[in-house]
């Protein structure tokens, strides 16, 4: 077929053409086994239990991610001709950044203990469905396609900020689609206003020209919203924290009490044995079928957590960011007591999930306005962007149901005097 064409919900028409080397080189990479496996991804991993339209996928996600790619570097080679040979490199660098995601992806990474863009740098590299294509295309693009996709290396500044930096075509591409599937509208972009705004700095990398300054200060806020709605919203949380439970209450329980094939028992206890093979074989669809075999035959710890995820019998989540840290201790022990009261397993049934986040880091490869003239960072120009650097710490009480109560006044003793508290209860 010398052309293809997929119609994604979000850029239309995506065509690819085989009398262009590095879109055959794409189409072919599209086609192997490992990339095939990213439909069975979900692209926002448990989140379809809080948005229930988060069903898309990282094949989906991935092949927006090509698009976007293609674009902005058909703008850059027009700035500059010579990146022209690093076409190949980039659109299979696009393509195949998410490959090395597992089951349900960052939450995977959670509960599973492994890094995607490891796992991503090593496919490309031995993976011969992926490897063999790329050096058909041209000797040492394996190699370049992962070091650029592990580390963020390439010689070429440009090719590797759109891949990964602080305005990537995977950042855009994501904030959109997961806008999309998940019913927010905080995720509105104009995808072309930015497009059209990156150019070359004096040192080969990319910058905003001013024109888009505030189409890219809308994309920083955007992300900022997009995380504090969906990303980091309480019962995604909450879903998070019980899946990493459920691995590590399998894990602790051993292959003598939990059930599970040969390909599950090697991500649960021989991880340092984990082939190329077996790791493609975990998906969405295996870890799944897991927890429903472990709710139907395992032990009762395990039957417990996997009963509350597919049977949404989710568990709370209290806002205790304004506490300083020995106060969410105090209280996750307190949660914890009240449990043991109530005959629940606390180790099951209480956690604390901490972290810090902020919309943008000045110095992770901080953006920059170039005018042809003047080139400085972005935040000089932005006080909306020099807001956004302040970190703030997000902190979620995790509990059940049967001590809300009692926990609720205890939440209301330490935190009086302060904020207005958000229960969450």
């Amino acid at each position: 077929m010398s052309q293809r064409t997929y119609h994604d919900p979000l850029h239309g028409a995506i065509r690819l053409e085989r009398s262009r080397p590095a879109e055959a080189l794409a189409m072919d990479l599209i086609d192997t086994a490992p990339f095939q496996r990213l439909r069975r991804i979900r692209q926002l991993g448990p989140a379809f239990l809080t948005f229930h339209g988060a069903e898309s996928s990282r094949f989906t996600h991935s092949l927006g991610v090509l698009h976007l790619a293609r674009q902005a570097f058909d703008g850059l080679v027009a700035l500059k001709p010579a990146l022209e040979e690093h076409r190949g490199v980039l659109l299979a660098a696009a393509l195949l950044h998410d490959v090395g995601h597992g089951p349900l992806s960052h939450s995977g990474e959670e509960m599973y203990g492994l890094r995607h863009e490891t796992w991503s740098a090593r496919l490309v590299r031995q993976h011969p469905a992926l490897r063999d294509r790329l050096e058909a295309y041209a000797p040492g693009t394996a190699q370049a396609v992962a070091d650029l996709l592990e580390h963020g290396q390439h010689p070429e500044a440009a090719i590797k900020a759109l891949v990964s930096s602080q305005l990537d075509c995977d950042r855009l591409d994501y904030l959109l689609r997961d806008s999309y599937s998940t019913g927010t509208r905080f995720g509105q972009l104009d995808l072309e206003r930015i497009l059209a705004a990156l150019t070359l700095a004096p040192d080969g990398n990319i910058a905003i020209h001013p024109k888009g300054l505030m189409a890219v200060e809308h994309y920083l806020v955007v992300r900022n919203l997009m995380y504090r709605s969906v990303y980091n919203h309480r019962l995604n949380m909450v879903c998070n924290w019980l899946l990493s439970q459920t691995i590590a209450t399998a894990r602790r329980l051993g292959p003598a009490l939990v059930e599970a094939d040969q390909v599950m028992a090697r991500w649960l206890w021989q991880t340092d044995q984990l082939g190329d093979d077996d790791f493609l074989a975990n998906d969405d669809l295996r870890t799944g079928y897991h927890l429903l075999r472990w709710r139907e035959e395992g032990p009762a710890s395990l039957r417990t957590l996997c009963e509350r995820l597919l049977d949404r019998r989710l568990l709370k989540a209290s806002d205790v960011s304004g506490l300083a840290p020995a106060q969410r201790l105090e209280l996750l022990a307190q949660a914890r007591q009240l449990c043991q009261a109530q005959g629940l397993e606390s180790e099951l049934h209480c956690g604390l999930h901490q972290h810090q986040s902020r919309g943008y880091h000045p110095y992770k490869g901080g953006l920059r306005l170039w005018d042809g003239r003047n080139l400085r960072a972005l935040e000089q120009s932005s006080a909306l962007v020099r807001s956004l650097i302040q970190p703030v710490e997000i902190a979620w009480l995790i509990h059940p149901q049967e001590v809300s109560g009692p926990l609720r006044e205890a939440l209301g003793t330490a935190l009086a005097g302060a904020d207005r508290p958000h229960w969450g209860l």
